[in-house]
């Protein structure tokens, strides 16, 4: 009997924290099968090659906490990254006005996102898909499908170190403690959670949803155009293929991460370790000399995987709250609030 206990609470904890036990078993077999893989360089150079990944995962997490989804956050990139670069070009601007102006043009980008979404009711799935061929189709328009190739001095941006840091990485732990401040320490973040969990019933305790709906999508924008940047100062150049795919990237780290697509659960910090396990995967991979055509799929059963102990956290939160509920006399019911199960990683 006490033995069955262990081995219960023992399931509990690994099932409440998969992400993160599926994160070390993944590192360690890399490691195992790559001795180079556990170098201070390797982890280094896949943690900065996530940043970017991890901040549009991170805008992710606010939209997806409201029981929305940014599917065009791949097209703002490109856009925010094209405008910034042509003015580069054009008329020598320096990176930081460039990096000011890529925000506001993503900022934009959300705001319209938000506009379709809560005030023409459209839903966020069609509005986030139409503005997806519609920025891509601006920004292709704007470069006559031509490659940018950017200044220098953009490299120096991508490449620089502060205390030996590189500078995407600082970019990625500044974006992800800002969340996590406004998520957990802000009323905005208590109303985000709870616009997605009840949106009626938040409503109806006085939060204005569409305000909340509203600033979701903008901080989507925001983190978009960042990650851009980020990613143009890597690669030195913008072309049609640019950052083409990067929203499903952002929600397999959020999901990973173990925010829920139907809202109200999740946090920035799994949105973190997801967009790294996502890079590790891809790193490793490439490090054991997996077949190209081969890496899609070992990534997509890792993610299987991750929402399939998602589920199972799920139905066990399920299970417990309806031991909760005791039968009355007659056929009245008295349901008793059941303790807060976690249906997120909590890592």
């Amino acid at each position: 009997m006490k033995s069955s206990r262990v081995l219960q609470k023992t399931w509990n904890v690994l099932l409440n924290h998969s992400t993160l036990v599926l994160f070390v078993v993944v590192f360690i077999i890399f490691g195992l099968s790559s001795p180079r893989f556990f170098t201070l360089e390797n982890i280094t150079n896949f943690v900065k090659q996530a940043a970017f990944t991890g901040i549009i995962a991170v805008g992710m997490t606010f939209v997806l906490l409201t029981a929305g989804i940014d599917l065009s956050v791949g097209s703002n990139m490109y856009l925010s990254s094209v405008i910034s670069g042509l003015l580069m070009r054009s008329i020598g601007l320096d990176v930081l006005p460039a990096l000011l102006v890529a925000l506001v043009v993503g900022t934009l980008f959300g705001a319209v996102n938000a506009f379709s979404v809560v005030y023409l009711r459209i839903t966020p799935f069609m509005a986030t898909l139409a503005t997806l061929v519609i920025g891509r189709g601006i920004g292709t328009a704007l470069t006559e499908s031509r490659q940018i190739d950017l200044p220098e001095r953009m490299a120096t941006f991508g490449q620089a170190h502060l205390l030996g840091i590189p500078m995407p990485i600082i970019a990625f732990l500044i974006v992800v403690s800002t969340a996590y401040f406004v998520l957990t320490r802000l009323p905005i973040g208590r109303q985000i959670y709870a616009v997605g969990n009840d949106r009626d019933a938040a409503e109806k305790a006085g939060i204005n949803s569409k305000r909340v709906i509203f600033s979701v999508y903008l901080i989507s924008g925001f983190c978009a155009a960042l990650a851009g940047f980020i990613l143009a100062s890597q690669v030195i150049r913008v072309d049609r293929s640019f950052a083409e795919g990067r929203e499903f990237d952002a929600i397999a780290a959020a999901v990973l991460g173990g925010v829920s697509l139907f809202g109200g659960v999740g946090n920035v910090i799994g949105a973190l370790v997801g967009a790294v396990l996502i890079q590790m995967v891809q790193t490793g991979l490439q490090f054991n000399q997996v077949n190209l055509y081969l890496q899609p799929m070992v990534r997509a059963l890792i993610i299987l995987m991750t929402v399939f102990f998602d589920s199972l956290r799920e139905a066990q939160a399920e299970k417990l709250r309806r031991r909760f509920i005791r039968p009355l006399d007659g056929d009245k019911t008295e349901v008793h609030k059941a303790p807060v199960v976690p249906s997120q990683a909590n890592t």
